[in-house]
């Protein structure tokens, strides 16, 4: 299998954990329904390839994620792997059938502007974070550990760019609660690697640690990678993507895909940062998932690897 030069460079991390979201962030926009055993298959082959964090579900209602209804039979069918599967959890009602299944990490999804919290949870910024209060509490009392999503950080469909110190009074709210790490997401994916090292910065000023954040971009743009090497050189060592670059977001028209986890790994393994993950199985993963869901994968790395083999 081709396998990318290795060249490290002396400013980045010599570790990346890769938050592994293509089992819930990429299959819930999917508009024909994945049957719950390819779900389960999908995030065992995903733990075989190497991947140790493996977002697996969502418990939100039905009628909001279809998709993802069946997490109540999907979660025990993988709660075996040896690997973190955290949950996404909107309310009490989402945490208490979350706990009910032994789920140990959860995350809860919140919004930096005003305008997606209204399309995303019909509520404003403050009425959205004061619903993630007592679940944040609760499942802290529980020893869960709770990750922030906070999407919407670099520009909005709505309202534009948005100003840092909003993205930053949002941030720091939310670690406020509890929560024991944020996701900085570019949801419509406009960001650019000098406004990624801008918000961090901003992040460190107002005192919020490097190593409580990782980062969540897509590739609308095509700037995801660039991106990410900017938070990389910036001292982050958490990066969401999602096998075969799946998924987008329903509330938001105009984003594309996450950054495919295969492209990722190409980068990180070329530039000598370990990731625990088997490249090869990885593309054979995705490849397989393309094949269930009818199309091509749209990572690149997956269709160059696919096309040598």
């Amino acid at each position: 299998m081709t396998l990318p030069m290795v060249v490290p460079a002396p400013d980045l991390p010599a570790r990346v954990r890769i938050h592994e979201v293509g089992a819930r962030d990429g299959l819930q926009n999917e508009k024909s329904t994945v049957p719950t055993e390819v779900k389960a298959e999908f995030i065992r082959r995903l733990a075989d390839a190497g991947l140790t964090t493996i977002e697996a579900t969502s418990f939100v209602h039905p009628k909001w994620v279809p998709q993802l209804a069946d997490a109540e039979q999907l979660f025990p069918q993988v709660a075996d792997l040896d690997a973190a599967l955290p949950v996404l959890v909107p309310n009490d009602r989402g945490l208490d059938r979350a706990l009910a299944l032994g789920a140990r990490r959860v995350a809860v999804f919140a919004s930096a502007t005003e305008s997606f919290a209204k399309a995303n949870l019909n509520r404003t910024v403050d009425e959205a974070l004061a619903m993630f209060a007592p679940v944040v509490t609760r499942a802290k009392a529980e020893g869960v550990h709770v990750r922030g999503y906070l999407s919407m950080c670099f520009g909005d469909p709505w309202e534009g760019p948005v100003p840092l110190d909003q993205v930053v009074r949002v941030c720091a709210e939310l670690l406020a609660l509890g929560c024991d790490e944020l996701s900085l997401g570019d949801t419509i994916g406009v960001a650019t690697p000098g406004h990624v090292t801008a918000l961090l910065t901003a992040l460190n000023d107002r005192g919020v640690p490097t190593d409580r954040l990782g980062v969540h971009f897509h590739d609308t743009y095509g700037q995801a990678l660039a991106n990410t090497l900017a938070a990389l050189r910036h001292g982050v060592t958490t990066v969401d993507a999602s096998a075969g670059g799946l998924g987008g977001c329903p509330y938001a028209k105009s984003a594309t895909g996450n950054l495919a986890t295969e492209d990722l790994v190409w980068m990180l393994h070329g530039l000598g940062i370990e990731t625990g993950v088997d490249l090869g199985r990885l593309v054979a993963t995705s490849a397989w998932m393309a094949g269930h869901l009818g199309r091509p994968s749209p990572s690149r790395t997956v269709r160059a690897l696919s096309h040598k083999e």
